[in-house]
């Protein structure tokens, strides 16, 4: 059992009749604040992760109708990124460097959308290659960007070498 107690003061000279000492049960309050406890322990939901749907591709090559509308995105040393459409070694649109900012990549990315869909009825496909010097922020940033552009088709590939002789190129690897 919870209590509290409380000594009476002596003063003085006066001589007075004694107090008893002043007696609390905490008991109650005690189980009040355990059952409180555990009644929001058990009604709390917890936030859920929140997660991106990534797509691997496969090891097998394109074919020109896909090569025509795949941009591949080199990410980088830094803050930067490369993208071209097509192949590397017969762009379509040439290798380009550009950052994070909203002129930069995602403009890049509305523009290679009405390229693509002005020529096929079919949309733009992105392949994402993070390079050795690149930061997971660039990686994590471009996932944004699909979002926020809409790209329904997009995957994580390993980076080739001629990507790689490409933004060393460029001066951004």
């Amino acid at each position: 059992m919870a209590e509290l107690n409380s000594a009476p003061e002596k003063q003085g000279k006066k001589v007075r009749a004694q107090k008893k000492p002043l007696k609390v049960d905490l008991t109650a309050m005690v189980d009040l604040a355990f059952l409180l406890i555990t009644f929001f322990m058990l009604t709390t939901t917890l936030n859920k992760p929140k997660i991106i749907k990534v797509a691997m591709p496969t090891d097998s090559e394109p074919g020109p109708q896909v090569a025509s509308r795949t941009m591949t995105i080199c990410l980088g040393k830094g803050n930067t990124a490369m993208y071209y459409l097509g192949m590397a070694d017969k762009p379509i649109v040439p290798a380009t460097i550009t950052d994070y900012s909203k002129k930069g990549l995602r403009r890049a990315i509305m523009d290679m959308q009405q390229k693509v869909g002005a020529v096929s009825n079919k949309g733009l496909m992105v392949i994402i290659k993070p390079g050795n010097t690149s930061k997971y922020e660039s990686l994590v940033n471009t996932l944004d960007e699909m979002t926020i552009t809409d790209i329904k088709q997009f995957a994580i590939a390993d980076i080739d070498r001629e990507d790689v002789s490409l933004l060393k190129s460029k001066q951004a690897y």
